[in-house]
């Protein structure tokens, strides 16, 4: 009965902060406030952060015009459904962790009554007995992208509609989207995101964003900057500290409204893929302001050639 108290409270705790990107970038970074042994917490949350910003981008003038009203919508939906569903996963994992500290006794065998692959239930047994802070945010990384990869990366829709379309071919090659990581002091690093549909190539940028997030000429930064500055999901969040001039892209809230998700049946991807053994090995990123200056490098040539088809008319 106790148990199924539990799984109730956590289930019901996740649905009230999985309803947008706003609500789940908050949760993310609260838990890690909370909990900052929790490293992978806290690289959530920036890359939430992030996943906010790309959404809200689509309602620049140069995306509105380049992209038609259901390129844009289908885009918005792709980082909607991997933020979801990465959220729905790994979020029942921190309340248990939660709650286990509370009792003082480890309380994962819960896990699995919310679809967690076993892979997590071993490396959270793992974790309460060694407290490898390391580890467990490797394994964080390793499980969220293959918890995204077969029902967003792979799946139908999103392979056709999205990632074997020009628009997002054409940003993948012409390295338009990155991770980038603000931190106080007109500071701003960042990482490319380049060959997404790759799994692997995923969790390698995953273990490299937090190698820079938690890089000690970093991290107390990035760290002022998320404690102080409230998630809206536009850049203006951190472009107002970098004394340029942008084009102000919308408050997330005021453009897109709550989707309703499908929660389809999970399997657990660990019992078909297994785990790859160079998913463990160490990636550590030196933190680089000049891939933040690059990508403001690209954004202007995308604002030139907007200007100049405009022109052109």
């Amino acid at each position: 009965m106790e148990s199924e108290r539990d799984i109730k409270y956590i289930s019901r705790q996740v649905s009230s902060h999985n309803l947008d990107n706003i609500s789940r970038t908050r949760a993310y970074q609260n838990f890690f406030l909370e909990f900052p042994e929790i490293k992978w917490a806290f690289v959530a949350s920036m890359v939430s952060r992030n996943a906010g910003w790309n959404m809200t981008d689509l309602f620049l003038s140069p995306f509105r015009k380049l992209l038609s009203h259901k390129e844009r919508k289908q885009l918005f939906m792709t980082y909607e459904r991997a933020n979801w569903l990465i959220f729905s996963d790994a979020y029942p994992q921190l309340l248990i962790y939660k709650l286990s500290k509370e009792l003082n006794k480890p309380m994962f065998h819960l896990l699995p009554a919310f679809h967690v692959s076993r892979f997590m239930v071993k490396e959270w047994f793992i974790f309460w007995e060694d407290q490898d802070e390391h580890r467990l945010m490797t394994a964080l990384i390793i499980n969220e992208q293959n918890v995204i990869h077969q029902p967003v990366i792979k799946q139908s829709y999103f392979k056709y509609q999205i990632f074997l379309r020009f628009p997002y071919l054409l940003q993948d090659r012409l390295f338009m989207n990155a991770v980038l990581i603000p931190a106080f002091q007109d500071k701003l690093y960042g990482i490319y995101i380049h060959g997404f549909t790759n799994l692997t190539r995923r969790i390698t940028v995953g273990k490299q964003i937090a190698s820079v997030l938690f890089n000690p000429l970093v991290y107390e930064g990035v760290k002022q900057f998320a404690v102080e500055t409230e998630h809206t999901g536009s850049r203006r969040d951190y472009e107002r500290l970098l004394y340029r001039h942008f084009e102000k892209g919308p408050l997330l809230r005021t453009v897109y409204p709550v989707i309703n998700h499908q929660d389809n049946i999970r399997k657990d991807w660990c019992r078909k893929g297994g785990i790859h053994h160079k998913w463990w090995a160490q990636d550590d990123c030196k933190p680089d302001a000049e891939v933040a200056n690059s990508f403001y490098k690209r954004r202007k040539i995308l604002y030139t050639y907007y200007h100049l088809r405009e022109w052109l008319k």
